[in-house]
C-alpha cells in the first residue's frame, strides 16, 4: 500500500473559486497565439490540439489567444481568430470542448489592436477594408493613417467586444479574458502617451478608463452574472509619461466590482522585453506589480512573466503575492508541468531555456515551435504515433541535446536503447555554458533528460566513444549518430598558444582565464561567452569579422543580447584577427589599420565544425544509420531536437 499523498507544493495545488467556476489548482496556461489558422481566421485541428495539450497537462485554465473582435480594423498578427466570421463558431466550440474534457476551464482572450492593426501582418494577408486604422487620436503609425475614433466608432467597437464575448459563451467557453494591456486598443486609451483626447474619453484617468468600463459593462450584460470575466492589463510601460503602477492600481480598483480576475502584466508597445522577460532577467521579475495591486483589491489577482519554477510559484501563492500564476513559454517547454507539480514530480519538468525560438518562429514563419520540445506545433499529428511494431536494438552515439532526444523518443516507442557518450558527462556543447548564470536552464535540461531517459530504460554509457569496432561488437539494428561539433580553429599565427581557450572548453578552463579577454568571433557563442566573462568581472573585447554581431541569434533574442553587451563589454565589428601573441590579439580594421588588443586570454569562438571524421567512419556500420544534429551541420538546439525526434519515429 502506497504512502498517503502529501503535495510538495500545497498552495500551488489548492483550488480557487472564481465566479461560478472552480480552478483545480493555481497554475494557468497564459494566452498564447497559435498561428496555424485558416486564412479567414478559423481554428484548425492543429490549433485545437495545441490548446488541448495544456489541458491534458493539468493547467487549471487554458486561455486561447488572440480572438479579434474587429477583424477588419483590429487584427494585429498574420493569423488571428476572427470573431466576426460566421464560420468560426464550430472551431471555437470544438476547442472549448477539447479543453474542458480534460478538467480545465476553457477561456479565450478577446482583443483589438487599435492603431497597431496590421503591425505584424504581411501585405498579402492584410484584411483591412480601408487604408486607415482606428485609435484614440488622429496620427500616423508605421506609415499608416490612424483615425481618432468618433463616438459612433467607439459605440460600434464596444458592441463588437460584447458580440464576441457572447459568441464565445455560446461556443461553451467557461470564461473570457479582456486584453487591456501591452499597447493594444484599450491600453492606448488608458495610456497618457497615446490618448491626448479632449472629450469624455481623454484627459483625466477616469475619462481614459471610460472605454474599458463600457466594454466590461457591455460584455457583462451579454454573458450574465456569475460568468467569469478576466481583465489583462499592464501595470507599467517603459516610456516616461505612460501607464504607471499608481495608475494601474487605480484602474484595478475601478474595475474590481465588475470583473472576477485581475491579470497583471507589464509593458506597452514596443516593450517586448518587459512583457516577455529574457534569460538575462530573474525569474518572476514582474511579480511585484501583481503583489502591489493585490494589496488594494479583494478579487483574485493573477501574475505572469518568466514563471515556471515550482518553488518560486509556491512562494508567490503562499505569501499572498498573487492568487494565480500564469505561464506561457514554460508550458511550451513542458505542457505537463502542472501535472508533474501535482504528482510530486518536479524533477521531471523540462525547464524553458528562454531562447525565444517560440516567438521568433511566429515572426519568421508564422509557426509555433519550441527549441527543446519537438511536439509543439505538431500536437495533432503526434497523437497518432504508435508504439514500434518491432522492437529494435538502438545505439545512439553522442549525448548532446540531439542524442538525448533521440534516445528518449526511441525508448518511449518501445525500442531497447543504449546511448554512448565519449566524454565524462552528457550535454554536448551545452556543457560549455553550464557555469553561465543566465544559462542556468541548460544544466537543468541535461539533468532532466538524463532522469527521463533512466525512467524509460535507456542505458547510458559515459566515457565510451563509438567506433566501427564498437558498433560491430554491439551489433545494433539501428545506429543514430549524434556526435556533435567542435570549435573551428582559425588559421591564425599563435592559435596554439597557452593563452588560447576554445569557447567549447569554457566550463573546464574558466578558472584559468586572465582578467583581460579578447574573444575571436562575434556570433552568438562568442557574444554570450564574452558577456558572461564580463559580468564576472573580466575586461572583455569581442572581435567580429562581419559587420553585424550575433547574426545567428533569432530576431527576438538578439535585441536583448545587444542591450546586455552594450552594458558590459567592448565590441569591434568589421575587424579581423591577424595574430595571437603573449601580449594579446593583433587585429586589422576595415580601413586597413593594424592595432593590438592587450589581453591575457584569447577565447576562440570562430564557429563550430561537424565531427565529420567520426561520422564518415561510422557510416554503413549498421542496417540503419541516421546522422542527426551538429555533426551534419552546426545549427540550433531546435534543429537538433526536431531532427532527433523524427529520426526516432522513423525507426
Amino acid at each position: 500500500m502506497s504512502d498517503a499523498y502529501t503535495p510538495l507544493f500545497p498552495s500551488l495545488c489548492s483550488y480557487l473559486k472564481v465566479g461560478k467556476r472552480t480552478l483545480r489548482n493555481r497554475m494557468v496556461s497564459a494566452p498564447m497565439g497559435f498561428p496555424d489558422l485558416t486564412e479567414d481566421g478559423c481554428l484548425t485541428e492543429g490549433a485545437i490540439a495545441f490548446y488541448e495539450e495544456r489541458a491534458k497537462g493539468g493547467a487549471a485554465i487554458v486561455t486561447i489567444s488572440e480572438a479579434c473582435v474587429d477583424y477588419a480594423h483590429g487584427k494585429s498578427h498574420g493569423r488571428l481568430i476572427n470573431l466576426t466570421n460566421p464560420g468560426v463558431l464550430a472551431g471555437l466550440t470544438n476547442a472549448a470542448r477539447a479543453i474542458k474534457r480534460h478538467g480545465a476551464l476553457a477561456s479565450i482572450e478577446l482583443n483589438h489592436a487599435g492603431m497597431l492593426s496590421d503591425f505584424d501582418v504581411v501585405a498579402s494577408e492584410r484584411k483591412g477594408d480601408s487604408n486607415y486604422h482606428y485609435g484614440p487620436i488622429d496620427c500616423v503609425v508605421n506609415n499608416t493613417e490612424v483615425r481618432g475614433m468618433s463616438r459612433e466608432m467607439i459605440a460600434e467597437t464596444v458592441k463588437k467586444w460584447a458580440d464576441g464575448a457572447a459568441l464565445c459563451k455560446r461556443a461553451g467557453f467557461d470564461m473570457i479574458m479582456i486584453h487591456a494591456g501591452h499597447g493594444w486598443l484599450i491600453h492606448q486609451f488608458l495610456s497618457p502617451l497615446t490618448n491626448t483626447r479632449t472629450d469624455e474619453y481623454g484627459g483625466s484617468f477616469e475619462n481614459r478608463a471610460r472605454l474599458a468600463l463600457e466594454i466590461i459593462d457591455a460584455i457583462r450584460e451579454r454573458v450574465g452574472q456569475g460568468f467569469p470575466i478576466e481583465v489583462r492589463f499592464s501595470a507599467m510601460e517603459k516610456a516616461e509619461g505612460g501607464v504607471t503602477l499608481e495608475s494601474a492600481i487605480a484602474f484595478a480598483k475601478l474595475i474590481e466590482d465588475k470583473v472576477d480576475i485581475l491579470h497583471v502584466s507589464a509593458g506597452g508597445e514596443p516593450d517586448f522585453a518587459v512583457t516577455h522577460p529574457s534569460m538575462f532577467r530573474e525569474h518572476g521579475c514582474n511579480v511585484h506589480y501583481a503583489a502591489e495591486i493585490k494589496k488594494h483589491v479583494k478579487i483574485p489577482v493573477a501574475t505572469v512573466g518568466k514563471l515556471g519554477e515550482p518553488e518560486d510559484m509556491e512562494k508567490i501563492i503562499s505569501s499572498g503575492e498573487a492568487d494565480i500564476v500564469c505561464m506561457a513559454r514554460a508550458l511550451l517547454a513542458d505542457p505537463y508541468l502542472p501535472k508533474k507539480v501535482e504528482q510530486n514530480r518536479p524533477d521531471e519538468i523540462l525547464r524553458c531555456i528562454r531562447c525565444f525560438v517560440c516567438h521568433a518562429e511566429r515572426m519568421l514563419t508564422q509557426t509555433r515551435v519550441c527549441a527543446i520540445n519537438p511536439v509543439i506545433g505538431r500536437e495533432y499529428e503526434t497523437r497518432f504515433i504508435p508504439l514500434a511494431a518491432e522492437k529494435k536494438k538502438v545505439l545512439v552515439a553522442g549525448g548532446g541535446p540531439g542524442g538525448m532526444q533521440c534516445a528518449l523518443t526511441a525508448a518511449r516507442r518501445g525500442h531497447a536503447v543504449t546511448l554512448c557518450e565519449a566524454s565524462e558527462a552528457l550535454g554536448g556543447n551545452f556543457k560549455c555554458e553550464y557555469n553561465v548564470p543566465f544559462k542556468a536552464a541548460f544544466p537543468r535540461y541535461t539533468e532532466t533528460m538524463s532522469r527521463l531517459m533512466e525512467k524509460e530504460g535507456v542505458e547510458v554509457r559515459l566515457n565510451t566513444p563509438v567506433t566501427p569496432e564498437f558498433v560491430a561488437e554491439f551489433a545494433p539494428d539501428a545506429l543514430m549518430i549524434a556526435v556533435g561539433s567542435e570549435s573551428a580553429i582559425p588559421p591564425i599565427p599563435g592559435v596554439e598558444g597557452k593563452n588560447v581557450i576554445p569557447a567549447t572548453a569554457l566550463d573546464k578552463r574558466e578558472g584559468k582565464i586572465g582578467h583581460r579577454v579578447a574573444v575571436i568571433g562575434g556570433g552568438m557563442v562568442g557574444c554570450e561567452s564574452g558577456l558572461h566573462l564580463a559580468m564576472s568581472g573580466h575586461e572583455v573585447t569581442v572581435v567580429e569579422m562581419g559587420a553585424k554581431l550575433a547574426p545567428d541569434a533569432n530576431p527576438r533574442h538578439r535585441p536583448m543580447l545587444m542591450d546586455e553587451l552594450g552594458k558590459f563589454l567592448t565590441t569591434l565589428t568589421s575587424t579581423r584577427a591577424l595574430a595571437i601573441t603573449e601580449e594579446g590579439l593583433k587585429c586589422i580594421d576595415s580601413e586597413g589599420k593594424e592595432f593590438m588588443i592587450e589581453a591575457d586570454t584569447i577565447l576562440l569562438a570562430a564557429g563550430l565544425r561537424p565531427r565529420e571524421e567520426i561520422v564518415d567512419a561510422l557510416r554503413c556500420t549498421a542496417p540503419i544509420v541516421e546522422v542527426i544534429g551538429d555533426c551534419v551541420e552546426p545549427g540550433t538546439v531546435r534543429g537538433a531536437t526536431f531532427r532527433a525526434f523524427h529520426a526516432a519515429l522513423d525507426l
